[in-house]
């Protein structure tokens, strides 16, 4: 037990990547409730949003990046989180969480990307917070394509769907975050209004930076680390 919280101790970045991608595997389980045990999915979705936020305040403080700033964006979007789990359908309240979310992630990702570029020494650890800084920039995004839904109803549509744009959900437009990140372009989700495809492009550029800028700048230190 003493290794495993040593290890846990030196390996923020590790931990938040591995909760994130274990939400991934648990959200649709949560999405896919009906009824009572539906109210008890929105607990668990709210638990893991806490659980994650934890640890996200957490990988900042072994960052260069201010905690107070993180923390200052945390306890409120905590307090958010539990609201909405009670009240669920006020969407005034899901926006606000939902702004104060991204801002949190993006700020996270910040944090993570001033940790990699710290040093010209690439630790264990920088190796996963290039996943981690992945992942929570994605996080943000879906949180910010759910405030622009509820700011511009009928933004986002799926392919096949008849009529008005329907409403997605968190996941689905996690979904399209992911995929736009990647640049797959798999998503059956896309943008329809033209605010919602300003923000689309803007990760998309995002995405490919990332790429260019931070996986090969560790990459290439990786290489010149093991011909020393």
């Amino acid at each position: 037990m003493d290794r495993l919280r040593r290890k846990v101790a030196e390996l923020p970045c590790a931990l938040l990547l591995f909760v994130q991608l274990g939400a991934l595997l648990a959200y649709p389980f949560i999405e896919t409730r009906r009824g009572d045990v539906q109210e008890v999915g929105r607990a668990i979705f709210g638990l893991i949003g806490l659980v994650v936020l934890f640890l996200a305040v957490r990988a900042v403080r072994a960052t260069p990046a201010l905690t107070w700033v993180a923390a200052g964006l945390g306890g409120p979007v905590v307090v958010l989180t539990i609201a909405e789990a009670i009240w669920t359908n006020n969407t005034t309240l899901t926006f606000w969480s939902s702004v104060l979310h991204a801002l949190f992630y993006v700020y996270t990702g910040y944090g993570l990307l001033r940790y990699m570029f710290a040093d010209n020494w690439v630790t264990r650890d920088e190796l996963y917070a290039t996943g981690a800084t992945f992942t929570v920039v994605a996080w943000g995004f879906a949180y910010l394509y759910l405030a622009v839904q509820i700011a511009y109803p009928h933004s986002f549509t799926i392919y096949g769907e008849s009529g008005e744009p329907g409403t997605r959900t968190w996941f689905e437009l996690l979904y399209l975050s992911i995929t736009t990140m990647t640049s797959t372009g798999l998503s059956d989700i896309y943008a329809v209004e033209p605010h919602a495809r300003a923000f689309v492009l803007l990760q998309q550029i995002a995405g490919m930076l990332y790429v260019a800028l931070v996986v090969a700048r560790l990459v290439g230190l990786t290489i010149a680390r093991f011909r020393q």
